[in-house]
């Protein structure tokens, strides 16, 4: 409560929206999830491959994974990656950490995300396991809902807002056909960014979500 109090009166909130065109990589994903069911390891949903494509886009516009000292009034830029996800739990939402995810491939992502999924739902998360973010994601998609805009997890500088993929009629080559959209939102803190922040950040994950080739390449 304090957390979000003292975002919302601190820090100037802008937000940015977009929709990633997914259809490529749902049909990738479910392929690998049937191939893979039975083995070890993680779900392999669709928010592995989001926090891959969130971690190319801070490396290609560092101002979104840093934070700003108020008393120094210096922008501190990380040189490492570490994801909150954004869990809804039964005594309400915490912020669990994905450590390194620039040296993970997507599927140690997604073991991860599920082993602190259940810890989370179990209330059995170390408060290790809840320090050190540099950016977040919340994701509202498996509860509906077309898009939302959420608080920065102060005192980073931006969080990704996902909401529910949803097929729609688009326009490629001239013709209208239906595709699966991803709708996108960031929110950032506009005294560390500007709205062509935003843009360069939310179109590079927007080409890496797209094309699940270059997600691969990534890992």
């Amino acid at each position: 409560a304090h957390k979000m109090t003292t975002s919302m009166i601190l820090v100037p909130h802008v937000a940015h929206l977009d929709e990633a065109d997914v259809t490529l990589l749902e049909e990738f994903r479910q392929k690998e999830r049937a191939r893979r069911s039975g083995q070890e390891g993680g779900r392999l949903t669709l928010l592995a491959f989001v926090i891959k494509a969130v971690t190319a886009g801070l490396r290609a516009t560092p101002a979104f994974n840093a934070s700003l000292d108020p008393f120094t009034e210096e922008v501190i830029y990380k040189r490492y990656y570490n994801i909150g996800i954004a869990a809804d739990t039964g005594k309400g939402l915490v912020v669990p950490v994905v450590k390194e995810t620039d040296r993970k491939s997507i599927l140690q992502i997604a073991r991860d995300l599920e082993e602190l999924s259940t810890r989370a739902r179990e209330g059995a998360l170390d408060v290790n396991e809840l320090r050190g973010g540099t950016f977040t994601i919340t994701n509202i998609g498996p509860l509906g809902g077309t898009a939302l805009i959420p608080a920065i997890n102060y005192p980073e500088v931006a969080i990704l807002g996902m909401g529910k993929v949803q097929e729609k009629p688009v326009v490629r080559g001239g013709e209208i056909v239906i595709r699966k959209m991803l709708p996108l939102t960031l929110a950032f803190d506009h005294r560390i960014a500007d709205g062509a922040d935003a843009a360069r950040f939310v179109t590079e994950m927007v080409r890496q979500l797209s094309d699940p080739n270059l997600l691969l390449l990534e890992t």
